[in-house]
């Protein structure tokens, strides 16, 4: 049975992928901060629960060792946002926040597993950007800096990588509905972050992300695709978005 490791897999998108890659056929190791989400999603789906903490090195390095010397998957989907100020009064904390977790974070989880996804001989490698990683947008400078970093860090692997068994992927959502991205960027305020869907009849969900990630991750091995960005009929640009 090929194996999987799904970072973020408390909620949303990453969960959805845990849930997906276990019915496509994978052992999922589910790893996030909150344990008891991610032990009720492991006994869901017949995974592995894992906590850690991506921004921490020693944890990641005790997460390698419970994966094991060969891995056939990781998603590194553990990110997020964090406000909406402007550059000008923008907080450097949110700044850095962001930039740990979506970049640190993966990093320090693609350096500690890269082996593994080496030795199994048809590795696969995606991680969860965003279109924040291929425009700007006022609001969002924090954010899209995070996520281009991403992308760049992404587009390197695939250089450095380049006669080595592993496939490297980016996966691109834009408007994604789930139940805490826009909460948590929103510091809880559900109102602000009900008012990003507001009008949009059918925004993503994170089952949309994750049958994505499936396809990606089941294409013959010699198969990559470089980058894929996905968003809903109403959205034809991160300003652009019709709402009823």
């Amino acid at each position: 049975m090929p194996n999987a490791v799904v970072t973020g897999a408390s909620s949303g998108i990453g969960a959805a992928t845990a849930r997906a890659l276990a019915l496509a056929g994978f052992h999922v190791f589910c790893v996030a901060r909150r344990t008891d989400r991610i032990e009720a999603l492991a006994g869901e789906i017949g995974g592995t629960a894992i906590t850690c903490d991506v921004t921490d090195e020693a944890q990641v390095a005790a997460l390698a060792d419970a994966v094991g010397p060969s891995l056939d998957l990781l998603l590194n989907n553990a990110g997020g946002a964090v406000g909406t100020d402007h550059v000008a009064v923008s907080s450097p904390d949110d700044w850095r926040h962001m930039y740990e977790v979506n970049v640190i974070g993966t990093l320090l989880v693609t350096r500690a597993l890269l082996p593994a996804l080496v030795a199994s001989g048809a590795g696969t490698l995606i991680n969860l950007g965003s279109t924040a990683g291929h425009i700007t947008y006022e609001g969002g400078g924090g954010y899209t800096a995070a996520k281009h970093g991403v992308t760049a860090m992404t587009e390197t692997l695939r250089l450095e990588l380049n006669g080595q068994p592993v496939r490297v992927t980016e996966i691109a959502p834009g408007m994604v509905r789930t139940d805490e991205f826009s909460l948590n960027r929103f510091g809880g305020d559900q109102a602000k972050a009900d008012a990003i869907y507001a009008g949009v009849r059918e925004p993503l969900v994170a089952e949309d992300i994750a049958d994505a990630i499936v396809w990606v991750a089941t294409r013959p091995q010699h198969v990559n695709v470089d980058l894929m960005v996905l968003k809903p009929i109403a959205q034809a640009a991160a300003h652009k978005v019709h709402r009823e």
